[in-house]
């Protein structure tokens, strides 16, 4: 499952690290990038949870999970034909309809996979080999954007149409190792279980924590925004196409800082317990968001932000699904796993457009304070819980 990740993340991180700047080369806005995000978190959000009820339902998750890897693949290496952003917007969502299809799968394999008091590092150990990924995807398209831009171009959208092309081999690569390398524990079929009366029937504690997770996702924001912020910050002192490789590298910064923070985050929470854990992960985002209030230029202020990114979604992604574990029982976890998805999704949503809406017509600032002060409430909501 880590190769899989590894292989798709790099396929579509890749793409995700030049977006904000394709997207500039052909003349959309950054509201354009906060609906692209936001409408394609939130089908994914909605498809979670439709896969996750139905795979607990006929006792079997693998198929679905291999053709959502196989349709993320695919759909990304769209982006090399967009000439104006809604077709951008289409890859996307069908890139993330696919996503929406295998993550809950794969969860709830990943977590019937291991014993309980080994869930924390099982599921850091997935984010570290699905980060390392989304290192090498942004490596790749800088060191392809490097080698292109020597050339005279015509077209200065020409290069990132290359890297998303490119995609294509990683990104049908994943779908082949989950087919042929993971083997998955069947259950039997529970034809009876009833969509929304199995959603009722969650346990409290999960919904509880559901609240948390959701005002927090408000404010949790696509972060190729931060992208396009570090390429606006940079362009006026090294030019667009400069600016856009040092904004990849910065991204590529975020996803080392989240491939190191995740085993161990994973580990510790086994040990000292994960709500406090998750409820700091979730200040540190805050901090990073007060961080970009201020407009600095500088390399090593912008690093030391995108390294705090890396390492709040690090605590995020492995706490929330190993807390998902702990809290759900075995019959409905896909449907669990769904949900807590589409809680997710829906906060990308919302907060993605809000951000982009702020961006445009006030400023930037505005977008990130916004983010800073849902971010607060979901942490103090999340270190409430028992």
């Amino acid at each position: 499952m880590g190769l899989t990740s590894l292989l798709s993340d790099a396929g579509h991180e890749s793409a995700t690290a030049v977006l904000p700047a394709f997207l500039s080369a052909i003349g959309a806005s950054p509201i354009a990038l906060g609906v692209i995000e936001g409408v394609s978190d939130a089908v994914a959000s909605f498809v979670k949870l439709g896969a996750g009820w139905y795979s607990d339902r006929i006792g079997h998750r693998k198929p679905i999970a291999v053709a959502g890897y196989f349709l993320t693949g695919v759909a990304t290496a769209l982006f090399a034909f967009a000439w104006s952003w809604p077709l951008v917007l289409v890859g996307r969502v069908l890139g993330w309809f696919g996503r929406g299809i295998r993550g809950p799968l794969r969860d709830a394999m990943l977590a019937e996979s291991v014993s309980p008091e080994d869930t924390g590092k099982a599921f850091g150990f997935h984010r570290a080999g699905d980060t390392l990924g989304a290192i090498l995807g942004p490596l790749l398209a800088v060191l392809v954007i490097g080698y292109l831009e020597a050339a005279p171009q015509a077209d200065p959208s020409q290069p990132f149409r290359v890297v998303f092309l490119l995609t294509l081999i990683p990104g049908v690569g994943s779908a082949l190792a989950f087919a042929f390398m993971v083997t998955e524990q069947r259950r039997p079929a529970n034809h009876q279980l009833r969509f929304w009366a199995s959603v009722r029937a969650l346990p409290q504690h999960y919904k509880r924590f559901l609240i948390g997770v959701g005002v927090f996702g408000l404010g949790d924001f696509a972060h190729t925004l931060l992208i396009l912020r570090a390429t606006e910050l940079l362009t006026p002192e090294f030019g667009v196409t400069h600016a856009a490789q040092l904004a990849a590298l910065l991204f590529t910064l975020r996803n080392v800082f989240y491939a190191l923070a995740s085993y161990p985050i994973g580990a510790l929470s086994d040990t000292v317990g994960r709500r406090g854990l998750l409820a700091l992960g979730y200040l540190a985002a805050v901090v990073m968001c007060l961080g970009f209030l201020f407009p600095v230029s500088s390399l090593w202020y912008l690093g030391v932000l995108f390294a705090l990114a890396g390492t709040y979604i690090a605590v995020e992604d492995a706490l929330e699904g190993a807390i998902a574990a702990d809290l759900l029982p075995p019959d409905v976890r896909g449907l669990g796993y769904g949900v807590l998805g589409t809680v997710n999704g829906l906060g990308d949503l919302i907060s993605s457009v809000i951000v982009g809406l702020l961006w445009t017509h006030l400023t930037p600032i505005a977008g990130f304070a916004y983010a800073a002060v849902l971010g607060l409430a979901g942490a103090l909501l999340v270190v409430r819980i028992r």
